[in-house]
Parts: C-alpha cells; structure tokens; sequence
C-alpha cells in the first residue's frame, strides 16, 4: 500500500475508517458505512506488509456499489504495530468508453478520484496532475486537505535550502486553507480519462446546478497513458502491385473461337511508362498474339524516333510500338501505317521479322492471282530485310506517333545515343482528330449536361 492515503492516520491497533464511515449517517446519505463488521458482507482480509514500519498487518478489501454511478473496491490498512492507516479505492470495471471531467461549484460533494484524474482549480492556477495522489474515496475538503499535506511534506528541507521558495509555498498554503472556509467562490475542475471518476449529485435524480459533467473522446496520448492500444487510422485499401504479378482471364482465339486464357502484367519500361502486355496462346490451333497496351496518357507533343542501324547488335534493342505508331524505312521505301501490327513490344529485330512477314504473306501478292512483277519487288524487298537484320546493309529506322507512346531502346542511357534522334512535336488539327482529341472536353465538361426542363 502506498503511504499517502486518503485519510489521516488513527490511533495504534484500530482501523481506519473510509471518509464515508467517518461521516455520520443521516437520511439521504450517499454511500453506506464501510465496516469491518458489516453483516451484509464481509471484507476480504489479506495479510500485508506495513509501508512504515514493515512489520506484518491487515489489508481488508470491499467491493461495494455507489448509487447512480458504479462498483468500486475500498481497501483499508491498518498496523496493530506503529498504528498506520491508509485507505485507498479503486475502480472494480473496465476503463470507460470516454473521459469524463466534472466541473464543481459547491464544496458540499463526496468524490471518488482515481489515479487517473488531474484536479485543477483554476482561480489560484492550481493543479494536481494524475499519478501524483492515489485513487480515493473522499470529499472536496478532503482533496484540498491531501494537497495541503504534500505540500508541507517537504517545507522543512526547503526552509533549509531553498528559502524563497518555501516562503511562496506557505503563502499558497494559506490560501488553500481559506478554500477550505469558502473565504471566496472557486471552481474545482476533476478530469479523468478513464470516466471512472465521480461526483455527488446530492439532489439525485434531480439535475444538480452546482455541478457541470462532460463526457469526451480521448486523444492518442491519453489511450496511451492508460495502457490502452489506441485505435489505428482507418486504412485505405492499399493499391494491388501488379508489377509482379501475371493477371489472367478467359477469352476466345482469334483464330479458331476455342476457349483461350489472356495473360496481362504492368511492365516499366526503364527511361519511358508503364505498359500493359497481353499475350493470348491457343492450346487448340497453336495460335499466339502479343499486344501492347500503353498504361499512361496521350502526351502533349508527338514522337518521332529516328535511328540509324549500323551493326548487328543494334537488332537486340528494345521496342515499343504502340497502336497509333507508324514504321518507315526510307531505304526500302517501306512505310507501314498505324494501328498495322496492332501495339507490340518486342525487339528491333522482332518488329523487322514481322513486317517481312506481313508483307511476303500477303494473299494478294501470293498464288495465280499474283501480279510477276509485283513478286519480284517484294522477293527485291525480302533480300534487303534480311541483309539490315544480318547488318550487311545500313539504314534508317523511323517511329512516328502522334500520341508520344513509342519508344525504342537507347543502350546509352541516360547520355544521348549518337545514332538515334528523337524528335517532339506539335500534332496537326488531323492528327488531332484521328486520336479523338478535338472534341474532347476535359475542363468544364459538367456544364450544359442537365437535361433542360
């Protein structure tokens, strides 16, 4: 037990009544008389060690119930030895949902104050912060009195060295003194954010004038301080990472109808976007397609890359081709338009290997229908195609897109590649339109949609 108690100490061998024991009963009394030789229910008696002698005494514990508010457990210490006594209550239910502050005009109150609570009273800047006095069942005379005791506590040391100071305190003392002979009006303000406080409301269940109770949420620190896990923030749902991560979805071939499965990851290309990559693979017919799905937005300029292949080692660059990008080779006088191969990601020398593909297999240029002169251009084109993908013949690569979502590999990143040009444009009214972009509204677009009346 600790040695500050919440009354004062009696004489050898008897044991200290609670403050509501000590006042005498009457009609309409609050709490009934803590006793050890209560009929209706008996304390617990546990054996104890004295905080002033050390020497073995008796510790009785009663869970009683306070009306209009709720159980609580006295414990009351008693010395047959040196005669020290304490008592101490403490709450017998769990922390309230909310803080509770009791703000009291009229000293005429019975109080149960736990460790919890801080006791201000404002006119004299006064405070008792939580912790520093143990739970108790008293009165406001009895506070006052608990705070008077720990203040002279100490005055004899600090007359001895700090005099000033014990000189202030003596004076602070009178004036609590005279709180306790209501000399003048004050406000006593008890808050406790476990809400297992209380103040007498002696007119109960009438409304008491005198006494203003507020209920609030605790913040952050005070769950804190009560050993409480505070409430973690609302999470927002976090946002799947589908960088690793191979999404897959049923879908018919384009070929054959069969039932297909679609695979499609979120890949960054380094030094450009993100991009969605769709691979669809028939286990019917064999059938496979590979399309390229920018994941960001249409740029402000246009793009227009321009490389020159010099080597065979320039066939294993990186390529994406979007769905509105165009292909030229000026050497070859080849021009492929957009929105032809669909959007691919792939190598340089994937995307030569398709267009020679496209080409040479075109129904229109094969069989009896075919034209002979129109087979030789095309055999011409085939040789050419080959000797750039073998690097025996050197020419201009030309990615063009309105949309600024093509890009090609620059292995000198993030330095310039002495062999590539890349150029940023302003797009035609044409261009504009091809994309869809002329009649679209992106500022001010609720304007006008409610239908007229």
């Amino acid at each position: 037990m600790s040695a500050s108690g919440a009354v004062e100490p009696g004489p050898p061998g008897v044991a200290a009544p609670s403050p509501a024991a000590a006042r005498a009963p009457g009609p309409g009394h609050l709490f009934r008389p803590f006793s050890a030789e209560d009929e209706e229910q008996q304390p617990t008696e546990i054996e104890s060690l004295c905080m002033n002698c050390y020497r073995n005494g008796m510790t009785r514990l009663l869970l009683t119930k306070i009306p209009f508010f709720r159980e609580i457990i006295v414990s009351s210490f008693s010395c047959e030895h040196c005669g020290w006594n304490n008592t101490e209550i403490q709450s017998a239910g769990r922390i309230q949902d909310q803080g509770v502050r009791y703000t009291l005009t009229d000293m005429n109150r019975e109080v149960v104050k736990t460790d919890f609570a801080t006791t201000r009273i404002p006119e004299l800047d006064f405070e008792i912060p939580a912790f520093s006095q143990k739970g108790a069942l008293t009165t406001v005379e009895g506070l006052i009195s608990r705070a008077i005791s720990g203040l002279e506590q100490d005055q004899p040391t600090r007359r001895a060295n700090e005099e000033a100071m014990a000189e202030s305190i003596d004076e602070f003392i009178v004036k609590l003194k005279e709180l306790k002979q209501v000399a003048s009006p004050f406000t006593l303000i008890i808050d406790d954010p476990s809400g297992n406080s209380f103040v007498e409301n002696p007119h109960a269940p009438r409304k008491d004038d005198a006494l203003v109770i507020t209920h609030y949420n605790r913040t952050q620190q005070q769950e804190e301080i009560l050993g409480l896990q505070a409430e973690a923030p609302e999470e927002k749902p976090e946002e799947e990472d589908l960088r690793n991560e191979v999404l897959q979805f049923n879908t018919n071939c384009p070929e054959c109808n069969a039932p297909a499965q679609t695979n499609m990851k979120l890949v960054q290309i380094p030094h450009f976007k993100e991009v969605i990559i769709m691979a669809t693979n028939c286990e019917n017919c064999g059938h496979r397609t590979n399309e390229v799905k920018s994941g960001g937005a249409v740029e402000p300029l246009g793009t227009r890359i321009t490389f020159h292949i010099t080597d065979p080692s320039d066939m294993t660059r990186d390529l994406l081709k979007s769905e509105t990008c165009s292909v030229e080779i000026p050497e070859l006088e080849f021009e492929l338009g957009m929105a032809v191969l669909g959007g691919k990601f792939t190598t340089l020398e994937g995307m030569l290997k398709d267009i020679r593909e496209l080409v040479t297999k075109n129904p229109f240029t094969l069989g009896d229908s075919s034209n002979p002169g129109q087979t030789e251009k095309l055999q011409e084109f085939s040789q050419k195609l080959d000797q750039i993908l073998d690097g025996d013949m050197k020419a201009h690569f030309v990615m063009d897109d309105p949309a600024g979502n093509s890009y090609l590999q620059n292995v000198y990143a993030p330095e310039d590649d002495p062999e590539m040009k890349v150029e940023h444009y302003k797009r035609t009214f044409d261009q504009n339109e091809e994309l869809g972009l002329n009649d679209m509204k992106t500022e001010g677009y609720e304007t006008g949609l409610a239908s007229p009346r």
